[in-house]
């Protein structure tokens, strides 16, 4: 995914100020995809520069916001990239790495991270369920509801499943070390 598109998207939802779209943005497309207000707003230049969004006259009145709304060709740009082809992205987890780091090398108090990354997991997970709750009270009755319910649960399952994934880890901390441990890759003598 890329920044633009998420941007783009926003604005397809409904046209706003850069500093409205940036608090939208955390609140939503942004448990997904980060981005820095500072992000937005030169993505926000780029993106008018292209022609695919505008930026609407400021009124006069003091403290008002530059308000931006896309154009037909930020919509054309938009569904043209929904409708690409992509592998599904790689699984890069410097976490997995500091797993494998562990076993080679450990025991290193990894166990405390551990937990504490259950904290924030868990923390996430409520937050998510909380959202799904008060957005979602009932199974969505039309496309549009549906697919904003789908992204917020594979948000849920993929807390759930860091979740389940670090409780295992936990437990594979407190087991016993290898009595001996064989060596690997070393060249053979002569």
């Amino acid at each position: 995914m890329s920044l633009p598109h998420a941007l783009l998207t926003a604005l397809v939802e409904r046209s706003c100020s850069g500093s409205e779209l940036a608090a939208r943005f955390d609140r939503s497309i942004g448990y997904f995809w980060h981005a820095t207000h500072q992000q937005i707003y030169r993505e926000l230049a780029r993106l008018e520069e292209a022609g695919l969004i505008e930026s609407l006259p400021e009124q006069s009145t003091r403290g008002r916001k530059r308000a931006y709304r896309i154009l037909a060709a930020g919509r054309d740009e938009l569904r043209a990239w929904v409708a690409q082809e992509d592998e599904p992205a790689a699984l890069r987890d410097e976490f997995m790495v500091r797993l494998r780091a562990e076993a080679a090398v450990g025991p290193t108090g990894l166990d405390e991270e551990v937990r504490r990354r259950i904290g924030l997991h868990e923390a996430k997970l409520a937050l998510y369920r909380e959202i799904e709750q008060k957005d979602f009270p009932t199974e969505p009755q039309d496309r549009e509801t549906a697919l904003h319910h789908l992204v917020l649960r594979a948000g849920v399952r993929y807390e759930e499943n860091w979740l389940e994934l670090l409780k295992e880890a936990q437990a594979a901390l407190q087991m016993p070390l290898r009595t001996s441990r064989p060596e690997r890759n070393r060249p053979k003598r002569k």
